[in-house]
């Protein structure tokens, strides 16, 4: 038997229309170009801050079980579990410069197509370093001067955390995906929600469980898996900004993705280098040394987190304008980037070294040359940190504006040329802080160059870059 009302209501509701899916805008071509800045890097800030939240909330309840060797061996771990979270923001960059150039050409399934290739390689590559590292992390480990009970753990933390890179990439990728489309506040939100879940468990599995540095790195595994899932969340389900992974487009993009990510990758690995070297330099001072520079690094992590995120989030705004044929807002882009990074530098130094004596308290820090050390940083190390920052944000201008290599050049020259004569040196004459010293007098040096080159890098710059059209259209 019909129904005609039936028939007709069901009409009716394939006729009704669908929610669109969101379209992305190019929303840095307009509006001061300062407020763009201000809001993409106080946001990504937060969200890169609470990236590195997660270490120093390790570290910090790691503190209070009032055991140095421990401390050290988070400080020692950390050093290369933030070797691989650069390699993760390096393929970021890619992500966010691809996208931002496509939405400012208003071509949208070519930022999906980026969007999804970049995800691609972002789980090759961080796959492979999983798998390529975990066989040599003990002797890694040693390499950097661990010894005895400081590197049996330091060798637990890592093989619990290594595998993990491939969710911390797939996190940070995503809120790449999401700044290049500006969401700012979604992005934060990624990479805000690990710090939460550390900060929630941290003190169950460390401190009530009584698990110390395995419960540790337990949490770093909770934490990295909220942020991949959220981020995946934010890109796919509400922006609809990444199209279906596929292996073909994937290889078709590697030209353009790897022109990007290859130098921004090598540019940032050359901070964790630097550290690197900076614990080798101090290892012979004895764990209470390499304990307080673990302090020191959490500390640059968190509280100069904003120089760390301008090469992701300032990115997207010289790519759109870029993308649009707007040269004049791109130079004031790299201006406005530099005052804010400047006066965010500045404010930073101040605050820890008016708490200098605060933050040995804050670590629970019982050791005579750990605390002098923290205190020397707080106190003076830190203003090299207005230089570093001048650096990160000509290198986002590189990174974004067709010059990847000079990022490169820039970031392995203040790593060698910058950090190892004049830390060594340091080291030679004055000790541990005559080390930490030696490495900021290099970044003065490099910073000042740093911002000449961008400068003259913008009277280079012809039109838009936009990148080559899809051979097809994008998989949805």
């Amino acid at each position: 038997m019909d129904h005609p009302q039936a028939d007709e209501e069901a009409e009716a509701i394939r006729a009704a229309p669908r929610p669109p899916v969101p379209q992305a805008q190019a929303k840095f071509v307009t509006g001061s170009t300062m407020r763009h800045v201000v809001v993409m890097t106080s946001t990504g800030s937060i969200g890169l801050m609470a990236v590195f939240a997660v270490d120093l909330i390790n570290l910090w309840y790691i503190s209070h079980l009032g055991d140095t060797v421990a401390t050290a061996a988070v400080g020692y771990a950390s050093t290369i579990l933030f070797m691989t979270t650069s390699v993760c923001i390096g393929i970021m960059i890619s992500a966010g410069a691809l996208c931002s150039r496509a939405l400012g050409g208003r071509n949208r399934p070519l930022a999906r197509r980026f969007a999804a290739s970049t995800m691609v390689w972002m789980l090759v590559v961080t796959t492979g370093v999983a798998l390529c590292s975990f066989p040599f992390i003990r002797p890694i480990l040693a390499g950097l001067g661990a010894t005895g009970r400081t590197l049996d753990l330091a060798t637990i933390y890592l093989q619990i955390t290594t595998p993990t890179v491939i969710l911390i990439g797939i996190g940070v990728g995503f809120s790449g995906v999401l700044r290049a489309v500006g969401d700012a506040r979604r992005a934060m939100y990624v990479t805000l929600s690990g710090a939460i879940v550390a900060a929630i468990l941290d003190p169950v599995f460390i401190l009530w469980l009584g698990l110390g540095v395995e419960g540790a790195a337990c949490v770093v595994v909770f934490s990295r898996a909220a942020l991949a899932l959220l981020g995946w969340y934010g890109a796919v389900r509400v922006h609809g900004l990444v199209a279906r992974l596929s292996i073909r487009d994937a290889l078709a993009d590697f030209i353009p993705i790897i022109g990007i990510a290859g130098p921004a990758v090598l540019a940032n690995l050359a901070t964790p280098v630097a550290n690197s070297y900076m614990t080798a330099v101090l290892a012979p001072f004895g764990d209470g040394a390499v304990a307080g520079n673990a302090v020191t690094g959490r500390l640059v992590a968190f509280c100069f987190g904003g120089i760390f995120s301008l090469s992701g989030v300032v990115g997207p705004i010289f790519g759109q304008n870029y993308g649009a044929g707007r040269l004049d807002r791109v130079r004031r882009t790299l201006t406005d980037a530099f005052i804010f990074t400047t006066i965010y530098a500045l404010v930073m130094w101040a605050v820890l070294a008016a708490g200098h004596h605060g933050v040995v308290r804050l670590f629970n820090i019982v050791d005579p040359e750990a605390a002098r050390l923290i205190e020397f940083f707080c106190l003076f190390v830190a203003g090299s940190w207005i230089f570093h920052g001048l650096l990160f944000v000509a290198n986002a201008s590189f990174n974004n504006l067709g010059f990847p290599i000079a990022s490169t050049i820039f970031n392995w020259g203040k790593t060698t040329l910058g950090t190892i004569p004049f830390a060594l040196a340091g080291a030679t004459l004055w000790g541990a802080e005559g080390a930490l010293a030696g490495q900021g007098l290099g970044a003065v040096l490099f910073g000042v160059i740093g911002v000449w080159w961008a400068y003259r890098s913008l009277r280079r710059l012809k039109g838009p870059k936009v990148g080559p059209a899809p051979a097809r259209a994008a998989s949805d």
